[in-house]
C-alpha cells in the first residue's frame, strides 16, 4: 500500500558527488568546485554549532566527506543566532553576506533532505533563533 507521507519521512541517501551536484543545482553555482566550496564552509560553520545527538545523527546522515568536515570542527561555547552564523561564515571568507546567505541557504537545504523533517526539528529546537529559514522552513514565534 502507497503511504503519501513517506518521502517526507525518510530522509535522502546520497554520495558527496550527488550531494554537490544538488547543491550546486539549488544553488545556481556554475561550477561543482564553487558548491564545494558552499558545502565545506557551511557544514564546518554548523560543526561548530551543533552538539550532543543531533550532530551524531546528523552526521551519520551524510556522506562521508561531509560527515568528516562536520564532525571535525570543536564546537563553540557560545553558539550563534542564524543571522550571527551568516555573518560569521562571511567573516571568515571575506564574502558578500547576500552571498554567504545564499550559500548558506543552499546547503542547509540540501542538508535537510539527507537529515529528514524529524532530526531537522530537533537541530532547530538546540540552535538559537534564526535557523529555521536557512534550513528552508518558517520560523515560527509562539505568541507572548
Amino acid at each position: 500500500m502507497y503511504d503519501r507521507r513517506a518521502p517526507f519521512q525518510q530522509p535522502l541517501v546520497m554520495t558527496y558527488e550527488e550531494m554537490l551536484e544538488k547543491v550546486r543545482y539549488e544553488g545556481a553555482y556554475p561550477t561543482r568546485e564553487r558548491a564545494e566550496e558552499a558545502v565545506r564552509l557551511v557544514l564546518a560553520g554548523l560543526g561548530r554549532q551543533l552538539t550532543g545527538d543531533e550532530r551524531v545523527e546528523l552526521a551519520a546522515r551524510l556522506p562521508l566527506e561531509s560527515a568528516q568536515i562536520l564532525a571535525a570542527q570543536i564546537p563553540d561555547t557560545q553558539p550563534l543566532t542564524g543571522w550571527a552564523f551568516v555573518k560569521d561564515l562571511a567573516a571568515r571568507t571575506g564574502a558578500p553576506l547576500a552571498t554567504t546567505r545564499w550559500d548558506t541557504g543552499s546547503v542547509l537545504c540540501t542538508i535537510a533532505a539527507l537529515a529528514g523533517p524529524d532530526l531537522v526539528t530537533r537541530i532547530l529546537r538546540q540552535l538559537p533563533s534564526g535557523y529555521a529559514l536557512l534550513f528552508g522552513r518558517a520560523e515560527l514565534i509562539p505568541a507572548a
